[in-house]
């Protein structure tokens, strides 16, 4: 392992990190970004949010948990461990069944006081670099992640389950936030804004897709706004006590290298790499969504990424005037809530409709132009204008081509199976990555992935380039591309079809009826998606919402009716 390490650095010739930097450098600029967002806003007493109604669902209190579920949590969490662990978490769950009764006295003592332990409210900070690509030596090029002790993130585990079961039983959950969501992801994300686009297109309509940019998000949140939007969402009490407890009274440490920075106290933001900071920052942003809406925008989120959606007439004149104000009001919203929108990274992507006079499109909000592009990178994958994600194509192949060379270069050292593991790992991984957004594309357009594929294969076997691969990928099992994908759709579809799924993708889909009692109706069909008159076959054709009732309806009846998700993969 140590070989491979040295020998597969990462994709950037940029130098390692100077030993100039130090932790002290690194706590010092992250809190002066923070604090220069900060002093940009007003107090959180000037800005005082819309009246809400009363809600008649409450949650005051968490309860306790049973000896069995303080272990189940022990021992379902990762085994990380951060430098404010006494002992590994590996050891800490090997033994946990001695120490149980004391970890569930620990745990139960805090829900029920509404208090978090002080020492649970430390940090170790380390300063990661945004992209391998930038220079390490620029330390704005740098984010922070929080690195939490284990039994601080059980304790967030345990409170985590009870505010999502009430917050989902009282359907107060953006629908259109798909971060850190049991069932949801990033390719369920892109799936859904992937589809709209597609259909508006399927339609002759051109739509734009803004992926607005936030400045350190997740570190800037305001308490004070933050515990306000929880008690207009029913929590009180012991429950809305302990939130308090768990934000206030936070410190960190920065590390790194051998350096570690005096402690610093943190006044605002929810730990990144925290359990319970993605839910709160979900639950802090919720009212943003009334925001885009009431101009006719569409959007979604994942965590602190959002991604608006506006389709149109080719015809339309007034589309830069109706973004530009709906975008001056987002600003104006994230101002009241003390976030900073960073209209310099703000990516716009224009994707023209049939006879669309003008190819370009330019924002232009708060004196700052906003211009479109002809690709973005979204969640991971680039979207180009024409949805034909031949530029994703390119740079998963090329990212693949590197990983494959420098495992070339360790393959000596490697047995077949510690290859074929560094393989699936670093290739196979990045080749089904958000693949179902390829599903309904011609086969020349995904061949470039199933050659990757290929070489993969031969490399595991260490076999010369030219040979035979489809005995290979048997021999691996290993689908090709092409079957990867309609597999990877056929296990959303059957997410949608037993209500695991989003609701977003459960709604493209419905089962199809007859109207008297035949032997079809129990045989677990999907109606197929009818055909407009007005429309283009060719782009309908490659909808999640055509594509997946014509897949799904080819399975076997014993894959349709699969009782389980083990058994219908």
């Amino acid at each position: 392992e140590a070989l491979c390490y040295l020998l597969l650095p990462p994709e950037s010739s940029s130098p390692s990190p100077p030993s100039s930097l130090s932790a002290d450098d690194f706590v010092n600029h992250f809190e002066k970004k923070a604090d220069d967002i900060r002093s940009s806003f007003a107090k959180p007493n000037d800005t005082a949010g819309p009246a809400h109604t009363a809600l008649p669902c409450a949650l005051t209190s968490f309860s306790p948990l049973s000896p069995d579920e303080i272990s189940r949590l022990v021992t379902a969490g990762r085994p990380t461990t951060c430098p404010l662990d006494p002992i590994p978490s590996s050891l800490l769950q090997t033994i946990s069944g001695d120490l149980l009764p004391y970890l569930t006295s620990l745990i139960n003592s805090s829900l029920t006081a509404g208090y978090v332990p002080s020492v649970f409210k430390r940090a170790r900070v380390a300063p990661l670099l945004k992209k391998p690509t930038l220079d390490p030596s620029d330390i704005n090029n740098y984010r922070p992640v929080s690195l939490l002790s284990f039994l601080s993130k059980t304790l967030e585990r345990a409170v985590l389950g009870q505010l999502s079961c009430y917050l989902s039983q009282n359907d107060l959950l953006d629908p259109n936030q798909s971060g850190f969501k049991t069932g949801h992801s990033t390719e369920t994300a892109l799936l859904c804004v992937t589809e709209a686009l597609r259909t508006a297109k399927a339609n002759f309509l051109s739509s734009a897709l803004i992926l607005l940019d936030l400045s350190a998000a997740f570190d800037t949140v305001n308490h004070q706004i933050l515990l306000s939007t929880l008690s207009e969402l029913g929590i009180s009490g012991a429950a809305h006590a302990w939130i308090a407890s768990y934000l206030t009274g936070r410190s960190y440490q920065v590390v790194w290298r051998e350096s570690v920075s005096a402690p610093r106290a943190l006044t605002t933001g929810v730990p990144q790499g925290s359990v319970l900071g993605p839910l709160l920052f979900s639950l802090y942003t919720k009212s943003l969504g009334s925001v885009i809406s009431s101009h006719g925008l569409s959007y979604h989120c994942y965590a602190d990424d959002t991604q608006l959606i506006f389709s149109f007439p080719p015809s339309d004149n007034q589309v830069a005037n109706r973004i530009s104000a709906c975008l001056a009001d987002i600003s104006v919203w994230m101002t009241a809530h003390n976030l900073k929108l960073n209209l310099g990274k703000t990516e716009l992507l224009f994707l023209p409709g049939k006879d669309c006079p003008f190819h370009d499109l330019t924002i232009t909000v708060d004196n700052s132009l906003v211009s479109s592009s002809q690709s973005a990178k979204n969640l991971g994958v680039t979207l180009d204008n024409t949805l034909s994600f031949s530029t994703n194509i390119k740079a998963v192949t090329r990212s693949c081509r590197f990983m494959l060379y420098n495992i070339r270069r360790v393959r000596p050292c490697l047995t077949q199976e510690a290859a074929q593991v560094l393989v699936q790992a670093l290739v196979v991984s990045r080749l089904d990555y958000c693949n179902s957004l390829l599903a309904g594309l011609p086969a020349c357009a995904i061949k470039p992935l199933q050659l990757i594929q290929n070489a993969a294969a031969r490399l595991v076997f260490n076999l010369p380039k030219f040979s035979h691969v489809t005995p290979l990928l048997r021999s691996l099992h290993w689908l090709p591309v092409e079957a990867r994908i309609r597999y990877k759709s056929m296990v959303i579809a059957y997410g949608a079809v037993r209500g695991t799924a989003p609701p977003y993708l459960q709604a493209l889909i419905r089962p199809y009826t007859q109207t008297r009692a035949l032997r079809s109706s129990t045989s677990g069909l999907l109606a197929s998606l009818p055909l407009r008159k007005h429309s283009s076959r060719s782009a309908q054709s490659k909808l999640f919402a055509a594509l997946a009732p014509q897949w799904w309806n080819k399975l076997p009846h014993d894959a349709r009716t699969a009782e389980s998700i083990t058994t219908f993969r």
